[in-house]
């Protein structure tokens, strides 16, 4: 095969795997916030849902692994924990909200059933194809999302050529900060890690046998689905800031999305882009309860029982999750996320950093530490923050629930200059 020809191949490969439907209600409504501050709050949203996503597959292509094989410098121990958070919180969170945001774009408009009507059908459905492989949700997937994409490059065209003239201004007293935290609500790097490898192991490598030759194919590859998610969800915050004047005050992310297509697109475009959601969301589904019950089984022998029985757990709590407002699942998203995304940032970038700066001792101190200091942040959203205020006002950057940054590198810095000073 050419070899440009596989680089995109691959690119698009990798743009599907983090371009999940239900995080196309983020952006919208960032924008909406926003304001003239868009530009800011998309420095903010990339980083966290586009470049440290990204950074994952290429952690992945240097340790050419599995998820355990992230965290296994810090301890045994700690990857195998690790491991079973991510895939609890995977499906607890991402996957029944894409069973609430079928429901409040495809289902809600048009019928008046109870949410969790539609979770119980929607879920009797993922177990179904879950437990038969069914070969016919890759092949949905593999159409679904180019068809979307148009779909959203078209809102944001029109969007821009026929915006109002007003502008909201913004709501946020911090643009980056909110972005960045935001972006947390994509659940990318978290898929960047649990499913990664999957890919790179997927992808054809017929004239690429190296290991740097490999290396240099998700090198490229990341920065094509790279773009293609900045032009995506860029463009959604661009496009929502336009149209900020003409939303209702408490709109949900689902309406805002819902009636920004409707005022570029007009009804069908916003019918038809909510059939395509619901359709791309069932196959995001239908993969983490697949990806989760395939863990669970490695553990125990293979067990095609034990498979089954953890698709089924997944799917229940999936229904029972689901059926609640996506703005209130992804308000019960944030703790879970406040805790784990930081130790996953942290093992992405140090697993892609040259082995020389990475030792164990230092994956076991900068995880420590990034845990200790992210109690605070984890805290904030479960107690009442007054009960905090004495021990965020002395850590840098805690009253932006970022108070594990500086500590996490100072703690990188200082063991590697100590390193560089014993070895002289």
């Amino acid at each position: 095969m050419n070899k440009t020809k596989e680089i995109w191949i691959a690119g698009f490969a990798l743009f599907s795997l983090f371009f999940g439907a239900g995080n196309l209600i983020l952006p919208p409504t960032l924008g909406v916030k926003s304001g003239l501050n868009w530009w800011i709050v998309v420095l903010g949203f990339v980083l966290t849902a586009v470049a440290i996503p990204i950074l994952a597959i290429f952690a992945h292509a240097k340790l050419q692994g599995t998820l355990y094989d992230f965290g296994k410098k810090v301890s045994p121990i700690f990857s195998s924990v690790y491991c079973f958070l991510i895939y609890i919180i995977s499906v607890a969170i991402p996957s029944p909200r894409t069973a609430a945001v079928t429901h409040e774009m495809t289902v809600q408009p048009f019928f008046e059933t109870p949410a969790l009507l539609t979770s119980i059908v929607y879920f009797g459905l993922v177990f179904i194809f879950a437990i038969n492989r069914s070969r016919v949700i890759g092949l949905i997937g593999k159409f679904l999302t180019p068809i979307i994409v148009l779909i959203l490059l078209g809102i944001i065209v029109v969007a821009i050529f026929t915006s109002p003239e007003t502008v909201n201004p913004s709501v946020f007293k911090t643009p980056f900060i909110d972005g960045l935290l935001e972006g947390y609500q994509t659940f990318d790097a978290i898929g960047g890690v649990v499913v990664g490898a999957v890919i790179i192991i997927s992808l054809n490598y017929s004239s690429h046998t190296t290991f740097d030759a490999k290396r240099k194919l998700i090198r490229k590859a990341g920065l094509i689905a790279g773009t293609g998610l900045l032009l995506i969800y860029g463009g959604l915050i661009l496009s929502g800031s336009l149209f900020s004047s003409t939303f209702a005050e408490n709109s949900s992310r689902t309406q805002v999305l819902s009636s920004l297509s409707s005022q570029t697109l007009g009804n069908f475009g916003t019918t038809f882009l909510s059939v395509l959601v619901a359709l791309a969301c069932f196959t995001t589904a239908v993969g983490i309860v697949t990806g989760t019950a395939d863990y669970i089984k490695g553990i125990y022998k293979n067990s095609k029982k034990i498979y089954i029985i953890t698709a089924a757990i997944a799917c229940i709590i999936g229904v029972i999750v689901g059926s609640y407002k996506v703005d209130l699942i992804i308000t019960l998203a944030v703790p879970a996320l406040m805790f784990l995304y930081p130790i996953t940032i942290v093992l992405i970038l140090l697993n892609v950093l040259p082995e020389k700066y990475a030792s164990a001792m230092v994956f076991k101190m900068v995880v420590l530490v990034t845990f200790i200091f992210s109690i605070p942040d984890f805290l904030g959203f479960i107690i009442p923050r007054e009960s905090l205020t004495g021990i965020k006002s002395i850590i840098p950057f805690a009253e932006h629930s970022l108070g594990w940054v500086l500590p996490a590198l100072i703690t990188f810095l200082v063991l590697n200059l100590n390193k560089l000073t014993s070895n002289k």
